[in-house]
């Protein structure tokens, strides 16, 4: 039988999660880069697969699975392995009230949003816009035009915050949306995942079960935004950005750095760049290191 085929991108927050399920369940899966960079989810072969145009996909027996939590629930569904199951932990850490892809940009005040614009988002975000309108431009995205429309616009608020063309009352109400992001993060990292953990180490109890796999790497980004580089780091990143964090938060990251799984997942102990796969063939992995 063939393998799944897992669409993913290094960089991916969310395209972290079924690394970590791969290497936990023992599942093997073929891995092809979609170069979110340059917009390669907008092409509409690619929305042929995901009509929603997100990472993680994967696609296996004819049947594609789109979402994160879709995805990985079939990689359980296929391991001879058994974990705990999903609970409620796994809805909420997917909610946009803690979006991790947001928290990349998300920029409080003048400085902040200042520290964003010498970042690499503004080319991330121009180049995939550009991406985005050439696949948008093409006789085959026709069917796709709706879900093109709402993309661009989308991504070209973004780009005009960062490039300094937006309105005052949109940068006002962005530094809002940015204030009121992190203040969730906040009580997710240190009131909701404590509370989820019973006996721990893991929510999903002496090893990782489906909550884990979300919710790793959603801390795995959150960490990595507040300024830890390699996973040693992470706890003090946490604590630097928001105080003190409950010791059943401190256990269960160093519970997940010390598992091969996130080694497979975050080589090199680095949170920079996520998974196995060479980003430099998509784009330059010091530039990225450097910039992000």
């Amino acid at each position: 039988m063939t393998k799944p085929v897992l669409y993913t991108f290094p960089q991916s927050v969310w395209a972290a999660a079924p690394h970590l399920a791969l290497a936990e369940l023992d599942v093997d899966a073929d891995v092809e880069v979609v170069n979110l960079v340059e917009g390669a989810n907008f092409d509409p072969q690619f929305l042929k697969l995901n009509p929603h145009g997100t990472l993680p996909t994967l696609a296996h027996g004819g049947k594609s699975f789109t979402s994160t939590a879709a995805v990985i629930d079939y990689l359980v569904s296929v391991s001879s392995k058994k974990v705990a199951p999903a609970t409620s932990i796994t809805t909420v850490v997917h909610e946009d009230e803690i979006d991790p892809n947001f928290a990349f940009v998300a920029s409080r005040n003048d400085e902040e949003l200042a520290k964003v614009k010498g970042s690499f988002a503004p080319i991330f975000t121009s180049t995939r816009l550009a991406g985005l309108k050439k696949h948008a431009a093409t006789p085959e995205a026709e069917p796709h035009k709706d879900f093109h429309d709402k993309q661009i616009a989308k991504i070209s608020g973004l780009d005009a915050l960062l490039t300094g063309d937006a309105p005052d009352e949109a940068r006002q109400g962005f530094y809002s949306a940015s204030t009121a992001l992190w203040d969730s993060i906040r009580v997710f990292t240190v009131e909701t995942l404590p509370a989820a953990i019973s006996e721990g180490p893991f929510i999903g109890g002496a090893t990782p079960g489906v909550d884990d796999y979300h919710v790793g790497a959603w801390i795995a980004r959150i960490a990595f935004l507040l300024g830890a580089q390699k996973s040693d780091e992470g706890v003090a990143a946490l604590e630097k950005g928001f105080g003190p964090i409950p010791e059943k938060v401190k256990v269960y990251w160093s519970a997940w750095i010390a598992r091969d799984s996130w080694v497979k997942a975050y080589p090199d102990k680095g949170l920079a760049l996520s998974h196995t796969h060479d980003i430099c063939s998509v784009i330059d992995a010091d530039f990225l290191t450097n910039y992000m």
